[in-house]
């Protein structure tokens, strides 16, 4: 199977990046499914029905998000409905929403896609390592091919979740930093892994915002509204391919592409 994952969509900059990039890269790679996280997908800072809605019309499959995913009110009625938009798995019980989901593509494969939030410096949820192996071990009487986005800030909890998970997922690719990392492996037990994919959204940019608006916050340290920069649109991505027969990554491909 192959796997297309984009990095962390930024506003209307990172949605047109997708509108334009993604037929030819499914066509190029012969991707069987896509899957992007969009929690910054809406204005820079959560996501809403409509773009959802959108992205799922662009040929995404699955959107994974973060700590941004509840930025705005709709969003907690639409994820208590509608699986394919996942919310960190590792939120307190009885959160709303879905932190996993298994689906089928079109030439019938199944795929579980896992969501799952760090917690250094970042909200303080339940145990990462333990939650995700607890349902990689649940997926596993479904599919074999087992897709994790790990939203976290610290590269160094990134890395020991790649060890830790490695053997027990077919990939795990970080999100949240929005600046791709040139790390890309195979771990020892098969489980491909990315420390961070990096963002689709504005090229010149501060991580996806207008980069003055930064410059002037790190200056002068007071409160604004930030506002998803304009311009030429960045697409990072990775490119998974497994073994239908154990789930096992067999290549990882790094991808960073403007328009």
């Amino acid at each position: 199977m192959k796997i297309l994952f984009m990095g962390d969509i930024v506003g209307k900059t990172g949605r047109d990046a997708i509108k334009k990039l993604l037929p030819n890269l499914v066509s190029m790679y012969k991707i069987d499914i896509v899957i992007a996280n969009g929690e910054n997908a809406a204005g820079g800072f959560g996501i809403t029905e409509s773009i959802a809605e959108e992205l799922f019309g662009l040929g995404i499959h699955v959107i994974t998000t973060g700590n941004h995913v509840w930025d705005k009110k709709e969003a907690v009625s639409y994820l208590s409905k509608e699986n394919r938009v996942l919310r960190p798995l590792n939120y307190p019980k009885g959160a709303p929403g879905y932190g996993s989901v298994v689906i089928e593509t079109a030439s019938g494969k199944k795929i579980a896609v896992m969501n799952v939030s760090g917690r250094v410096f970042m909200n303080l949820f339940e145990c990462p390592f333990r939650t995700a192996k607890a349902e990689a071990e649940n997926l596993k009487k479904e599919t074999d091919t087992i897709f994790v986005d790990f939203h976290a800030e610290a590269t160094s909890e990134k890395v020991a979740f790649g060890y830790y998970m490695d053997g027990l997922v077919s990939a795990i690719v970080g999100t949240h930093t929005h600046v791709q990392t040139a790390d890309e492996k195979i771990l020892p037990g098969g489980t491909a892994y990315i420390t961070d994919v990096g963002m689709t959204g504005p090229h010149t940019s501060v991580i996806g915002i207008e980069k003055e608006q930064i410059i002037e916050k790190f200056l002068y340290h007071m409160p604004m509204k930030y506002e998803v920069a304009g311009g030429k649109g960045l697409l990072c991505a990775v490119v998974v391919e497994t073994d239908d027969k154990t789930g096992k990554a067999t290549a990882i491909q790094r991808l960073m592409l403007t328009n």
